[in-house]
């Protein structure tokens, strides 16, 4: 069984959504306190730096800090859909979103389909594992005998990424008994960074935010779904200043912020 001790960028992330409950409570107990609060933002979890960078440049405006909230965008999608309050969601793939607008969730002139980015296989900085990415690459023969770190196939936005080019690259078969499951990306990317795994699929942005970890293969961008993140409010949402936070987002500025932490933009 797989080590359960959490890496410091999962704790960090933890911190992030307990955080974010807490003032969530605090301000359905108080209205007259949740005036002064920042929008709510539901992100997901491979947005936790650039987000985070983004959130303090609005704030050093003068505006109330938003409170951002990291987890899988599946997760978060089906908290927006049984009522959660909140004021943005940020998630990694068009399907979670389509899942919230379906609903009418969303404001549907708010969306926008904001970032881009890369997957990548990544090893412990200390392996020397290097893999050309093709049809039929040895991926089983290089895990020797351990596990591939993604996040859940079935559910969250990174790991159905990666299970489609895996498939169509014609290696899923041989590694599909070896995966190691994480709840998100940054979970995946932790039991690499600790050598509870020898390789997992991440997006590019949380290979640069590890430093314990190395990229040892490029996905190629043609073996999946292209890697879209949308953005959008919620129609639910009541702060004043979600849509002055979406705007910046996806300002010049704002997407100046998220090209520094390696995403794409559109």
């Amino acid at each position: 069984m797989l080590s359960l001790r959490l890496s410091l960028p999962l704790l960090r992330q933890i911190r992030h959504g307990l955080a974010a409950c807490v003032l969530l409570l605090a301000a359905v107990a108080s209205p007259v306190q949740a005036q002064g609060r920042g929008p709510l933002v539901l992100a997901a979890a491979s947005l936790q730096e650039a987000l985070t960078a983004a959130a303090d440049s609005w704030a050093r405006k003068g505006h109330a800090r938003p409170v951002l909230s990291f987890a899988a965008s599946s997760a978060l999608a089906r908290q927006i859909a049984a009522k959660a309050p909140a004021d943005l969601f940020f998630s990694a793939d068009q399907e979670w979103m389509d899942y919230v607008a379906s609903r009418n969730l969303i404001v549907s002139a708010t969306r926008n389909d904001l970032l881009t980015n890369r997957l990548v296989i990544v090893a412990p900085v200390r392996s020397t594992v290097s893999l050309a990415v093709r049809p039929g690459f040895p991926l089983a023969a290089a895990l020797g005998g351990g596990r591939l770190a993604l996040a859940d196939p079935d559910a969250v936005p990174a790991g159905r990424y990666a299970k489609d080019a895996l498939t169509r690259l014609k290696v899923w078969p041989s590694v599909e008994g070896s995966i190691a499951r994480a709840e998100n990306v940054r979970a995946a990317l932790a039991l690499v960074a600790r050598g509870a795994a020898p390789l997992g699929i991440v997006y590019a942005t949380d290979a640069r935010a590890e430093s314990a970890v190395r990229v040892a293969g490029w996905i190629p961008v043609t073996s999946h779904l292209p890697i879209v993140y949308p953005l959008a409010r919620l129609a639910s949402s009541t702060n004043p200043e979600a849509e002055g936070f979406r705007r910046f987002l996806v300002s010049t500025e704002g997407k100046g912020i998220f090209r520094r932490y390696g995403f794409g933009t559109r």
